[in-house]
């Protein structure tokens, strides 16, 4: 790696940025060889930089002025990428974009998963990506602030404590251009009033059903309901309104109700030939085509069969579950979230699947007693516990497809897999589901290593 820090003057320093990290970062190299990460720069910047962190072994500075801007920097729709949290990769090409994302995905199985190159080379695919990389977001949301005693909602800064006030966002679903400022106005204007109690704000929109719901999160207790939803409607035209109660420490806060204000009280998505209904509290990608590639890169990596039994852990509101019910004799979905367990059921209903047993609870705690012979895993950003390695390893599962959210714990788990010796990865492939952001999905094909005297029947 070249290393092009050049001079430091005081606290200043003049740096050419060589690469993007996983996160927000632009990544540069002090004379001493010491890392330094750069906020506000992208890869092939010369900038001048502040120094704000001088650590041990790396370094942490500020742009303070471009001197030579990246070919791959470019103007950004948003005039809040730098400020607002929400696009912290706007300032670079796509093209830069994906680029980066894959070598951070290579870079990390080689750290942390202790792949050697070549095998990387043999394993990772070409990155996957829808066509949108601005408008693509079904949700968004947002959080609320006091600005001259008055509240104002926004969302999280590049500095998370500070909260960036705005009444549109190029994220967003591009079919639903002024539901943004909408919902924002009429809150503003019902805050002026009404003690509202807000903690966050969802808004979600979809382009194929045209449902646009509003989820409103307070604590327990009195709320205008009326005259909420009657504004929301005047204002936003949402199909749903819905308040979520929530209760507990600020840090532990758990949802104690859901509360239908006005429409349909959840909202719906069409996605791979089916459709699926949610309530505020269920989690659902924010991108509904790249899910879509989730959804196809799973079912081609464990190629299911009318007279085979899946699992499916984490199995969430039914992403992966009912299309693998469609073409399996049974699934068995694990999921501990107890929203997300409902809004399944209710899935499963609406797309006349009958072949699913629903467990409640744990994976690991709850792993089902059926065996399997394909598996899917859509752990949290955390990844799988050890327990959960043994207990797939245990299975006589002849494919398994993991989808992570973080290349760290996925690594590290692909280790311990490869370890463990029971399933070995065979394809890796990286999905830009986030665009202008450093956060990419991806879906990883293990297959059962069976002895050399193994035969098919």
């Amino acid at each position: 790696m070249m290393r092009t820090a050049t001079r430091m003057t005081g606290r200043d320093m003049k740096l050419t940025i060589e690469s993007m990290t996983y996160g927000a970062d632009g990544l540069a190299h002090a004379g001493n060889g010491k890392a330094v990460f750069v906020q506000g720069a992208v890869a092939g910047d010369t900038v001048e930089a502040e120094v704000v962190q001088d650590g041990k072994s790396f370094m942490r500075a500020r742009t303070t002025e471009i001197l030579q801007p990246s070919p791959d920097r470019i103007q950004p729709p948003c005039p809040f990428v730098g400020i607002c949290g929400g696009c912290s990769w706007g300032n670079l090409s796509r093209t830069a974009q994906l680029a980066a994302k894959e070598q951070n995905l290579r870079s990390t199985l080689e750290r942390i998963g202790k792949f050697s190159p070549e095998q990387v080379d043999e394993l990772v695919q070409p990155i996957r990506h829808t066509k949108d990389d601005w408008g693509y977001r079904n949700k968004i949301e947002l959080e609320p602030t006091v600005v001259s005693g008055r509240v104002r909602l926004g969302m999280h800064g590049v500095d998370p404590s500070k909260i960036v006030t705005v009444d549109s966002c190029p994220l967003f679903d591009k079919r639903f251009p002024k539901a943004l400022k909408s919902v924002v106005g009429a809150l503003n204007y019902l805050s002026g009033s009404h003690d509202l109690g807000l903690e966050r704000v969802g808004i979600r929109a979809s382009r194929r059903t045209k449902a646009l719901e509003v989820a409103l999160w307070t604590p327990t207790g009195s709320f205008p309901r009326s005259q909420v939803s009657r504004v929301l409607a005047d204002a936003a035209h949402p199909t749903s309104v819905v308040r979520v109660m929530s209760k507990g420490e600020k840090k532990a806060r758990r949802v104690s109700k859901v509360e239908m204000l006005a429409g349909e009280g959840s909202w719906t998505e069409n996605i791979a030939d089916g459709q699926m209904r949610l309530s505020a509290p269920s989690f659902f990608q924010v991108n509904t085509k790249g899910a879509e590639i989730l959804i196809e890169l799973v079912m081609e990596a464990l190629d299911p069969q009318e007279d085979e039994l899946a699992v499916d852990l984490y199995c969430g509101a039914g992403t992966f579950t009912l299309p693998l019910a469609r073409r399996c004799d049974f699934v068995a979905a694990v999921e501990a979230y107890g929203p997300a367990v409902r809004d399944l059921r209710r899935n499963l209903e609406i797309n006349k699947l009958d072949n699913v047993d629903v467990i409640g609870g744990d994976a690991v705690r709850e792993f089902p007693d059926q065996d399997a012979d394909v598996l899917v895993v859509d752990p949290p950003r955390a990844g799988l516990a050890p327990e959960a390695i043994d207990l797939i390893a245990s299975t006589s599962a002849r494919d398994v497809a993991y989808v992570s959210c973080d290349p760290a714990t996925l690594a590290r788990d692909l280790k311990r897999f490869v370890e463990e010796g029971t399933f070995s990865p065979v394809k890796i492939t990286p999905v830009d589901l986030f665009p202008q952001t450093f956060h990419c999905e991806t879906v990883v094909h293990l297959k059962r290593n069976y002895p050399l005297n193994h035969c098919s029947e």
